[in-house]
């Protein structure tokens, strides 16, 4: 596997911002608190780490899944890949699927579109842009990108912001009509490690998504794109933007609950 930022402690450090299980430390603007289970119970980041370490060693493509999924729960409801991260977020009592529309940006909106959905949730330009580094682990079904590949235009051709050879190769994984079963790397050459490799890709105009390629339609976020291509500047960045976006419309206090089964809600 290619070197890069550990997915281990990007997975672990993400999950313990969507885990209610365990109060102490300094309590932030969102109204979460570092230190959340120092009192109560001091060893569960500790349990969490080893949890996520043997199933991530079993299954590396669980990382991507992880990440996603805190990317999900906040928008409805350095060198060293490390950092704190305040807990404490409370489930809320409602789960609905009609919320995600309209809530979670998609892979098919242009950057207008992606930027405005941002901002609503208190997200910058730079948050986009680099929370889109995502992408560099993980897989995607042909029918999320399908699209792209066959009559864009209404001409039988491909969408001309893809790099032409890559297209081909996406073809020859993902015929028409796209399959529920296949699947791609969305960061071809280095699926397996979190690292800027995404953005190298992405000023070759290999983003495998319309939202990837739109990065590059504005300015200034394709200046953002470039200057995240050194890991001094994405692993930090990345970093504070996951723990930004952790404090998104957060539920402390009496609010919201702390499940007894997280696929349900308390009876």
């Amino acid at each position: 596997m290619k070197s890069g930022f550990n997915i281990f402690l990007v997975v672990s450090l993400v999950l313990f911002g969507i885990v209610e299980v365990c109060n102490a430390g300094l309590v932030t603007r969102s109204g979460l608190r570092y230190n959340y289970y120092k009192k109560s119970c001091r060893p569960a980041e500790t349990i969490v780490q080893n949890i996520i370490r043997d199933r991530v060693r079993a299954n590396p493509g669980l990382a991507a899944k992880l990440i996603r999924l805190h990317f999900h729960d906040c928008f409805v409801r350095f060198k060293k890949p490390l950092w704190d991260v305040p807990l404490g977020r409370r489930d809320g009592r409602v789960s609905l699927a009609t919320e995600i529309n309209g809530n979670i940006p998609g892979p098919f909106q242009n950057f207008s579109s992606l930027l405005q959905n941002f901002n609503k949730k208190g997200l910058t330009v730079d948050d986009l842009v680099i929370l889109s580094g995502a992408h560099t682990i993980g897989v995607s079904h042909c029918g999320v990108f399908s699209r792209r590949l066959y009559n864009f235009t209404g001409k039988g051709d491909a969408d001309p912001s893809l790099d032409k050879d890559y297209a081909d190769i996406l073809r020859k994984q993902c015929p028409n009509p796209a399959s529920p079963t296949i699947t791609v790397d969305m960061d071809p050459g280095s699926a397996l490690s979190f690292d800027p490799h995404y953005y190298e890709i992405l000023l070759q105009n290999k983003g495998l998504f319309t939202s990837d390629a739109e990065l590059l339609t504005d300015r200034y976020s394709r200046r953002k794109v470039i200057q995240l291509q050194r890991p001094r500047a994405f692993f930090p960045s990345f970093a504070a933007s996951m723990v930004k976006m952790g404090a998104i419309e957060v539920l402390t206090g009496n609010a919201g609950e702390i499940r007894q089964n997280c696929r349900v809600v308390n009876p």
